[in-house]
């Protein structure tokens, strides 16, 4: 069976190759065989092998081909578009610029975005310095109640000082005051300016004089503690007059004439001196109390809002005392809704400002603190020379010692 395919495929080639290479005839001088007859033998066993069925059967299939091909390019309008190639190619080449405009537009729209996120964050980073760099509303409200604090301060000394000079003249038994001809006339001024300020019940139906808007007034401390300020200059008086009964109602008569001259006049003089000095003391202490409370500086449009959002009574005025303005000073950073809601929208550099201007209240408030210890310290120390001198007794009478000289 191998041999007869064999011999099969030797003959299909010997055909084809005849009628392709389409041999010339053989030349009778030449030695060679005869193709033709030849070729008809291999036809001939083709036939009988079937192979020239075979040869029948591709030739179909090629045509069939062919004509499908046809029909593709018919179906493609050949004629108006041109041939598959044609079109193939084009195609290629359209999604080929398709492909490049993509890429082309890709690159513009991240250029873009990049542009756009570049001055985005430029303008954040500008906001930013402009932030680091301005001082806040809250932060310039707060520098304003630190000046109003001090200047308060500085108008609180003065005060005080302008009453506390008039209540030592006034201790000590001066010329002009009540007591300087005697204890009797410094009682009588004191009934005097009770029934005439602040006469009660049981004077007005002794008819010693008409009841009084503000009776008894000179003997509260509702009357010498306000609410941070004295309503204006009868509260102030109010409190002077509450202070003297505090600390000393009627001055001991002043030492006068051949009083002074005499052992015993010079040996009281110098227990009055010491008397005068610890009143003096205790009088000058509750005189400043009164001029932390006296209005004397004008308030800020912040420390007025702050006030009428609390609900106190903003002074007729318009002005504040120092324990006013420290007291919105400090408590506006607990209960003010205005200032919470400031600090939420602050910035960081603004919050660190606002933190370092606290601490500086703090300090402030700190040193003011330690100097009114050093006047409890000296009122603590005076106590313990008044109790130690007070408690002071010899063991024995002494002789006086006989003094020789040389």
């Amino acid at each position: 069976m191998r041999k007869s395919s064999l011999i099969a495929s030797t003959a299909l080639g010997v055909v084809l190759g005849a009628f392709v290479l389409n041999a010339p005839s053989a030349i009778a001088q030449q030695a060679v065989i005869d193709v033709k007859a030849l070729a008809q033998q291999i036809k001939s066993v083709a036939a009988e092998t079937g192979i020239l069925d075979v040869i029948q059967a591709m030739q179909t299939v090629q045509q069939t081909m062919s004509d499908a091909m046809k029909a593709v390019n018919l179906a493609l309008g050949t004629n108006t578009f041109g041939d598959t190639n044609t079109l193939l190619l084009q195609g290629f080449t359209q999604n080929a610029n398709y492909s490049k405009a993509q890429v082309g537009a890709i690159q513009q729209i991240t250029d873009a975005s990049n542009t756009a996120n570049a001055r985005f964050a430029r303008d954040m980073r500008n906001a930013q310095i402009r932030d680091e760099h301005s001082a806040s509303p809250t932060h310039c409200a707060a520098i304003d109640g630190g000046v109003s604090a001090q200047s308060a301060s500085v108008q609180a000394f003065g005060v005080a000082q302008t009453i506390a000079a008039v209540h030592d003249a006034r201790g000590e038994a001066g010329v002009g005051m009540p007591s300087h001809f005697g204890q009797a006339q410094g009682v009588a001024s004191m009934s005097a300016e009770h029934l005439g300020l602040y006469c009660n019940a049981d004077d007005a139906a002794a008819n010693l004089c008409t009841l009084s808007a503000n009776p008894d007034a000179d003997q509260k401390a509702s009357s010498f503690f306000s609410n941070g300020a004295y309503a204006d200059q009868n509260g102030v008086n109010t409190a002077k007059d509450v202070a003297i009964n505090l600390i000393q109602p009627v001055a001991p008569a002043a030492l006068r004439g051949d009083q002074l001259a005499s052992v015993n006049g010079q040996d009281a003089a110098v227990r009055r001196h010491s008397y005068n000095a610890r009143m003096s003391l205790a009088q000058t202490f509750v005189d400043n109390t009164i001029g932390m409370q006296v209005p004397s500086i004008p308030l800020t449009a912040s420390q007025t809002q702050y006030m009428q959002n609390m609900g106190l009574t903003v002074p007729a005025s318009g002005n504040g005392s120092w324990m006013q303005v420290l007291q919105i000073e400090a408590e506006r950073r607990v209960s003010d809704v205005g200032w919470h809601a400031a600090l939420q929208n602050m910035p960081p550099a603004a919050v660190e400002r606002e933190m370092a201007l606290e601490l500086a209240l703090n300090n402030y408030l700190l040193f003011e603190t330690y100097k009114m210890s050093l006047q409890h310290a000296t009122i603590s120390a005076t106590q313990l020379a008044e109790d130690t001198d007070r408690n002071f007794l010899p063991t024995s009478k002494m002789p006086t010692p006989s003094m020789v000289s040389n």
